[in-house]
């Protein structure tokens, strides 16, 4: 019999809630509960759901990623950042290419391909906001930690972007010696993130348009949930940042309109749901098959990418003299990694093919063991920084 895909996001809702229920009692963040659901329900464990259903399910993961990114661009507020200035963009490098360096370098010294070493290195640099933005939710957490947080793992696409842009240039170089052009492959990149931040600026004037004339909270959810489809569906189709656009949206909304936080308290009433079944389809997604492929390069890799992060974003906080409860814990809530390092890492293995199961196997390992630990990690920095009100 052909179960209905709605059978399924019926088992994906009350699996994930029944999971996020049973973690609490290890105190662990919701999120860990729902990977850990996906995992078991998924076609790796217990098959309950079938792979190509789990395929069919990319809409769901397009909108939470949608929201997610809409919800982190509200935290980029004009005032918010008079008042910090460029911390957190100093943070956001300093931890991006630290974990890139770090990676890279320990890799070469072990005798691995340098230029292997030099894609992971850049996918290093990537880390996931959403499973952040879900722990910072569920526990409220406020105060100078979350908020750095929020603004750095918001920059964190971008930095990212660009160091796997100049990564590409120089295996470029190393495969083609005088025919590869540096500068176009830097190039590429920055008009991406350009391209996402001018047109979500767009959308987020057009967002306060209609909001002049339509105030029930029925009808901004109406014109809220049709701007955030609008801007990832236009990235989308022109191979920009969904991200990154729907973050630039949100941010130009809350500084030009006076309803801008009235709008993302609307979005929270609706997205629990949809951020559920992202993070269990998520679950779903992760393949253990690839753990005993791992070997050395991926503990290497698993190990000296968290190194990297803590220690660059702990050296940027420093250049930038910001409180020591900010030095001390905003590198470890940097841990979790998923979509877009995946998604590098196919673009990898298309650069060096022969490596290209080991790249693939390195990222999936490291997101398995990112995603499930990453959360809890968070949860337990914010916690010692004396962030957490629930």
């Amino acid at each position: 019999m052909q179960l209905n895909i709605l059978f399924y996001l019926a088992l994906i809702l009350f699996t994930g809630l029944i999971f996020g229920r049973a973690v609490k009692l290890a105190k662990l963040p919701n999120v860990t509960g729902y990977l850990i659901a996906g995992l078991l329900i998924g076609p790796f464990v217990l098959r309950l759901v079938p792979a190509d259903t789990v395929k069919g399910l990319e809409l769901v993961s397009e909108m939470a990623l949608a929201f997610i990114a809409f919800s982190i661009g509200s935290e980029f507020k004009l005032t918010y950042l008079k008042k910090v200035g460029p911390m957190p963009i100093v943070i956001a490098i300093f931890e991006g290419l630290a974990a890139t360096a770090v990676v890279t370098l320990i890799l070469v010294l072990f005798g691995f391909n340098t230029e292997v070493a030099l894609l992971l290195g850049a996918i290093a640099s990537a880390t996931a906001p959403a499973a952040t933005i879900m722990v910072v939710k569920q526990y409220r957490a406020r105060g100078p930690v979350t908020e750095t947080l929020l603004s750095v793992v918001a920059l964190d696409d971008a930095v990212a972007l660009i160091s796997f842009g100049f990564a590409i240039a120089v295996v470029n170089m190393l495969q083609n010696p005088g025919e590869s052009s540096v500068l176009l492959s830097i190039l590429e990149p920055a008009g991406e993130i350009l391209g996402s931040l001018l047109l979500g600026f767009l959308l987020g004037i057009l967002f306060t348009i209609p909001l002049r004339w339509f105030r029930k909270d029925s009808n901004r959810l109406i014109i809220t949930c049709g701007f955030v489809f609008l801007g990832s569906s236009l990235a989308s189709m022109l191979g920009l940042s969904p991200l990154l656009l729907c973050m630039a949206m949100s941010a130009m909304l809350v500084n030009m309109s006076n309803s801008g936080d009235s709008i993302l308290k609307l979005t929270d009433t609706v997205t629990p749901p949809i951020f559920l079944m992202f993070f269990v389809v998520s679950g779903m997604e992760l393949d253990i098959t690839v753990l005993p492929q791992v070997g050395l390069i991926g503990i290497l890799y698993i190990i000296f990418r968290v190194i990297g992060k803590v220690a660059g974003a702990s050296l940027g906080a420093a250049i930038m003299k910001a409180p020591k409860v900010i030095r001390k814990y905003i590198g470890f809530s940097l841990v979790p990694q998923a979509g877009v390092a995946i998604g590098l890492s196919l673009l990898a293995a298309q650069l060096v093919p022969e490596y290209g199961q080991t790249i693939r196997a390195v990222i999936l390992s490291a997101t398995l063991i990112y995603e499930l630990t990453g959360p809890a990690i968070t949860k337990a920095s914010l916690d010692r920084a004396g962030e957490l009100n629930a």
